[in-house]
């Protein structure tokens, strides 16, 4: 199977200084979800922010498409399929619940078609449509991460990449967050994740990705990977994968 996003030798880091990934290598296949795990500054979320174009990347590629897409602006790589929850949600605190989820749209040109999309995810998130009038800064984090996550699929996305999605969630909304992960997989969107639990993480995956120090160690099967002895003690503590 043909390779839909492949990520060679990135070196890359904020402003002057020093390099946060350095050689990160990762390959992403269509239709899957990639887990990436490693220890608090091993550059996960820096990969994440280097391949939808929100920092330079100083060398090495991405590829998507077989496009070299380094250099483009990060509205250019999401026109072309790539949408991107960071951390922080990047919601509009002060905007409604759908004027949120126009602005995840906001490169549609045919506004009808726009409301047409927003219509159609708040049918699929309950939720959503019911407090589509609400101010998107009143609501609790779990809704929060709901509607950042389902703001992505207003420009129909081949890859969405969540940058820990569960981070300062109750359990329960947790799997909720991953519930709405694995419709997307099965709706054929390919999710590339970074995820704090990596056990779980590992677990909801099909594909693992190991970094550290801004290298890749290694990437496998999650299931091989999350067995794997050399990651058990560093990355996912003493506890035995169940």
């Amino acid at each position: 199977m043909t390779d839909l996003l492949t990520v060679k030798n990135i070196i890359a880091g904020y402003g002057n200084g020093p390099a946060i990934l350095d050689g990160a290598t990762m390959t992403v296949e269509p239709g899957k979800v990639h887990c990436i795990i490693g220890p608090n500054g091993a550059g996960k979320s820096t990969l994440l922010k280097a391949i939808c174009g929100m920092l330079a990347i100083r060398e090495g590629e991405v590829i998507y498409k077989g496009e070299t897409i380094n250099g483009l602006r990060p509205d250019q790589i999401m026109r072309k399929g790539i949408a991107f929850v960071p951390q922080e949600r990047a919601l509009f605190p002060k905007m409604t619940v759908r004027e949120n989820l126009r602005m995840g749209g906001f490169i549609l040109e045919d506004k009808t078609e726009l409301e047409r999309r927003v219509d159609e995810v708040m049918e699929r998130f309950p939720i959503l449509k019911e407090r589509r009038a609400q101010l998107a800064g009143t609501m609790s984090g779990g809704q929060q991460q709901t509607l950042a996550m389902a703001r992505t699929l207003i420009v129909k996305p081949e890859i969405v990449m969540l940058d820990e999605p569960s981070l300062g969630l109750a359990p329960k909304i947790v799997k909720e967050m991953f519930d709405i992960m694995n419709v997307m997989a099965q709706e054929g969107i390919t999710v590339l994740l970074v995820e704090q639990n990596a056990q779980m993480g590992l677990k909801q995956a099909d594909w693992g990705v190991v970094l550290d120090l801004g290298r890749t160690l290694f990437e496998g099967p999650a299931k091989e990977v999350l067995a794997d002895p050399r990651i058990q003690e560093l990355y996912l503590g003493s506890n035995k994968a169940a």
